[in-house]
């Protein structure tokens, strides 16, 4: 996604534990896309990193990735009918200084009421296994998502419009760069 936005994007995982539970869910993403960015910043002086973590909340519970393909259909089974919200911590830091900063983006999502046979059919054709809340919206192509309020790309997996607000208005340098 930031490489369709125009930026020149090098991976590298930070080797941390997600945290899962403890933390309310708005904390729990802030905490975890620090915890991916940090160790990493820690070894590029003057780059830009950005770390990112997303999870689905219905009633207040995080709904994180599924264990199985069972636990999947469960999920989307808890899911139908309903809205969640749909939450991505991001953390920006400049490597070498202490410019950083911390932002949530929020997305609600109502889902289409879902029958066993509509949810058996979706897991037949998608991983469900890496995706918060066991369903991806990119692949939707409507069958799970009847409605999206804010951002789509936040519930794909990162907000790049609020991130390229965000690095105008606290890290100008490295657009100018």
């Amino acid at each position: 996604m930031l490489k369709a936005a125009g930026f020149d994007v090098v991976v590298r995982p930070s080797d941390v534990d997600e945290l899962t539970e403890g933390l309310a869910p708005r904390d729990l993403v802030i905490a975890n896309a620090e915890r991916k960015t940090r160790p990493v910043a820690a070894t590029l002086r003057g780059d830009l990193v950005l770390g990112a973590d997303t999870v689905v909340v219905l009633d207040g519970e995080i709904l994180g990735k599924p264990r199985d393909r069972s636990h999947a259909a469960e999920m989307l089974g808890r899911l139908s009918g309903r809205v969640h919200e749909v939450l991505t911590g991001v953390c920006l830091v400049r490597g070498g200084s202490k410019n950083v900063c911390l932002f949530v983006e929020s997305t609600c999502v109502s889902f289409r009421s879902l029958d066993e046979a509509m949810i058996n059919s979706y897991l037949a054709e998608i991983d469900p296994l890496d995706k918060a809340g066991s369903y991806a919206a990119q692949e939707d192509q409507g069958r799970l998502i009847e409605r999206i309020e804010g951002s789509l790309e936040n519930v794909i997996g990162l907000p790049v419009a609020r991130v390229m607000e965000v690095l105008r208005q606290h890290f100008t340098e490295e657009l100018a760069g």
